[in-house]
């Protein structure tokens, strides 16, 4: 099991253009169903004027929530597309939105999946594409003359500290890489 995966940082845009069609992608970095929502919303009202906002997502380290949308379109020209672009980038908490504004010309079925997929591919080519670790929450409760034991601990595998109480019963939280996870709770239950 591998505890990466690659996603974009931040926002990118693409642009693509076929028989005076234009076609306006862009590629956001996202992380819940809501952002997808709020930014699809954002765009139909900020291109109320297209004829077409269609889009794909794809949400979780493990690649399985996601969704593609014509929006009007003849059905699988435009969502299957986009979509096809970010699994051949095995990316995944992205969605990519390409707004069409129509030239007067009609594509034809397979002019209209090129044309996406095309659009996709230049916002994701303009992205940061960087690869995340998949990480795991541990907690741990100790008495406060364990503290040096903890601290060795923390220091030696290197987790993020999340948050730490100390007072008489202290309480840390670490995130840490999920594959080390496991060896991270064995050591601090060694030192009960």
């Amino acid at each position: 099991m591998t505890d990466e995966y690659k996603t974009i940082s931040g926002k990118s845009e693409g642009y693509y253009t076929e028989k005076r069609s234009k076609f306006l992608a862009f590629a956001h970095h996202v992380d819940t169903l809501d952002e997808v929502k709020d930014l699809l919303a954002q765009y139909r009202k900020k291109y109320y004027d297209a004829r077409h906002v269609c889009y794909a997502y794809m949400l979780g380290a493990a690649r399985e929530d996601f969704r593609a949308n014509d929006d009007g379109e003849p059905s699988s020209t435009a969502g299957r597309p986009i979509l096809g672009q970010i699994n051949s980038n095995e990316l995944t908490n992205i969605l990519i939105v390409v707004v069409r504004y129509y030239g007067g010309v009609n594509l034809g079925t397979s002019g209209l999946i090129v044309a996406y997929r095309e659009a996709a591919s230049d916002a994701i080519a303009h992205a940061n594409v960087e690869t995340r670790q998949i990480e795991e929450i541990v907690k741990y409760s100790f008495a406060y003359p364990q503290m040096n034991d903890v601290m060795r601990i923390v220091k030696d595998m290197n987790p993020r500290i999340v948050s730490q109480t100390f007072e008489n019963t202290c309480e840390i939280v670490l995130s840490i890489r999920k594959s080390e996870a496991e060896q991270l709770r064995s050591r601090l239950a060694k030192l009960l």
